[in-house]
Order: C-alpha cells, then structure tokens, then sequence
C-alpha cells in the first residue's frame, strides 16, 4: 500500500498497488488530459496557417471534439473513485453527454464530407456548429430526466455492495440512457461509408480517419456493454469488475479518438491538396500540348513554302513551283475587273410635280 493512513476508503484504487487497474487508468487518463490540451493550443495556433476555408470552417467543431475528448478523460477519474452518491449522478449525466459531443462532431463532419467528395462545396460551418449544438443538447435533455427524475425525485440508491442483486438494474439503466448515443454511432458509421465512394481522393482521407474511428469506438463499446451486462457475472467476479470496465472503455475511448482522428486530421489541415480529380493513366506532370490538324488532302506546294519560310533559304531566282501545277490563262480585256464606280443619272424625270418658283 503506497496510501497514506488517513486515506478516505472510497479512493483507494487511486493509490492501491494491490489493485493496479486504478493506477495505470489515472495515469493513462491524466496523459491523455495533457495531450489533448496540447493539441487544442495546437490547432488554435495553426488556425492562422489555414488557407482553405472548407478546412477552417472545420476547426469550431474539432475545437468542441477536443472538448469532450478532454471531458472523457477527466469522467474516468469518477470511475476510479468508488460508487458513492457523489459520483453517481456524475456518471450517469457526463458519460453520455461527453460522448455525444463528440460523436455529433464527427456525424457533421462526416455529412459535410458526403458532398465533398463528389464535388459539391457541403453544409456551411455555422449549419454543422448548429448541427452539433441540437445533437448535443438531446443527450443533455435525456441525462438530465433521468438523473432529476429517478435519482433524486426517485430516491433511486447509487450505493451497492459487490453482490447485491439491485446492482444489475443499476447497470441496465446505465446502458439504457446512453441508446441516444448509440444510435448516433450506428448513423456515423453509416455516413462515413458514403464518404469513402466520391472521385475526390483528397476528401475521402478524411472520410477514412471518421470511418477507423467509429469502427474502433463501436468495437469498444460493444465490448464494455457485453461486459457489464453479463460479462463480468459469467466470469465469476460478480460487480468487482463494473467499475475497471467502464474506466478503461473511457481510457481507450479516448486515446482512439485523439490517435485515429485528431491527430491525422490536424497533420492534413495545412496541407495545401487540388480538389481537383486526377484521371488515371495520366501523370500530374503532362502537359497538354498543341498539335497542328488537317482536314482533308495537305497541299504540298504551300507546304514546301512554308518550310522555306520558316527555315529562311528560300531563293528568290527560283522559279515558282505553282507554275506546273496550276494552268495560266491570257487576260480577256473586253471584260472589266474594275471596281464598279457610282454613274451620274438624271433625276428629272422622276419628278411628278413641279415646284412653286422662289
């Protein structure tokens, strides 16, 4: 034991060596904190060096999933702590809440992406701010009946022993209010496959880190959920394990967000890349080049003048070449070539009536 004596019970997995999972989750936990403020001060300085404005417009909402990455590490701290009536409102508001804010970030950046990778310019930054703001504040509405209504209203007990029986209905109300959650996952998911069949590759990068991202976090959550619900009991550890589930679902959760997403996305934010489709077969370094066409039969005569032209040798003593190919014929003087010249015509007789004398 590294405790000291006068420790309070409810935060000895912050300090017990018996029990290390407390340990490591803390310090993976407040490694995560400092990472993620790193890069939040990072992506505000690099928000000068952004020339694309479809980039920049990006920033507000990758500015609010650094926010809630940042929140999730610091939740994992309350799932250290033991159970009291303290931290249960806490997790059961800030768990859902966090991960919607990040999840809504990501569903608007992967619908903005759905139209930039086939060309189209996409929703506005103020549309995909609101768009996160409405997302979020569900959650928050839904967290926040729970919490108001069944624990405090409810005098629901947030306090239970390792084997009480009551424990599961605690642990099915838990996963119960994060169905939101999940179905902004799954709709993630889902858009971030669209975002992978655009002609624009530039774009699609992007859909990718959204795409790997979703994949990782709903294995996780997929495998914390088994866990608590029947996991831990099929294994024979009863609700010793709910807590280390959950914190270290938090903790990965986390640093998949921060390592297949943020960092990729803040490595491609001042990189300058053509929306422009390239065609395959054709190299980025062809030029096009302009190629003289001809319509029907080249006459070689004027051919072979302009050659002489262009190369500057032609002789004037040399007698021209259109003389045998073109037939020469004597001048006809009784016809006139001349241009035609007005005649002076007598405009008298045109008239019908005389005027009257001055």
């Amino acid at each position: 034991m590294v405790c000291p004596d006068s420790y309070i019970p409810v935060y000895q997995y912050l300090c017990d060596e018996q029990a290390a999972w407390g340990i490591v989750l803390e310090s993976l936990a407040a490694a995560g904190i400092v990472v993620t403020l790193i890069l939040m001060l990072a992506l505000l300085g690099m928000t000068s060096r952004v020339t694309d404005s479809t980039k920049r417009a990006l920033i507000p909402i990758q500015l609010l999933f650094l926010l809630g990455t940042l929140g999730i590490f610091g939740l994992t701290f309350a799932f250290i702590i033991r159970l009291t009536k303290q931290t249960c409102p806490t997790r059961f508001f800030l768990f859902g809440v966090l991960f919607a804010l990040c999840f809504a970030c990501l569903l608007a950046h992967a619908s903005k992406l759905v139209r930039l990778v086939r060309g189209g310019l996409g929703i506005s930054g103020w549309w995909m701010l609101l768009t996160v703001i409405i997302l979020w504040l569900v959650q928050c509405v839904i967290a926040i009946l729970y919490v108001v209504l069944v624990i405090v209203k409810g005098n629901k007990p947030c306090v239970y022993t390792a084997d009480d029986a009551t424990k599961d209905d605690y642990n099915k109300d838990f996963v119960m209010v994060l169905i939101y959650v999940m179905a902004l996952m799954a709709l993630t998911f889902l858009i971030s496959l669209f975002t992978l069949c655009g002609c624009n590759s530039s774009w699609k990068r992007h859909g990718t880190h959204i795409y790997v991202t979703m994949f990782f976090s709903i294995s996780i959550w997929v495998v914390w959920i088994v866990m608590l619900l029947t996991g831990n009991q099929s294994l024979g550890h009863g609700h010793n394990w709910d807590d280390p589930t959950l914190a270290i679902a938090l903790v990965a959760n986390g640093w998949v967000f921060l390592i297949m997403y943020i960092v990729p996305e803040m490595c491609l934010l001042t990189r300058c890349v053509s929306d422009t489709p390239k065609s395959s077969g054709q190299s980025g370094q062809t030029q096009p080049r302009l190629l003289r066409q001809s319509y029907g039969v080249e006459n070689r005569v004027f051919a072979q003048d302009d050659a002489n032209q262009d190369s500057g040798r032609s002789s004037p003593s040399s007698p021209p070449r259109f003389v045998d190919t073109l037939p020469m014929k004597e001048f006809d003087p009784s016809k006139e070539f001349s241009i035609p010249r007005p005649q002076h015509r007598d405009w008298a007789q045109y008239r019908t009536h005389h005027l009257p004398p001055q």
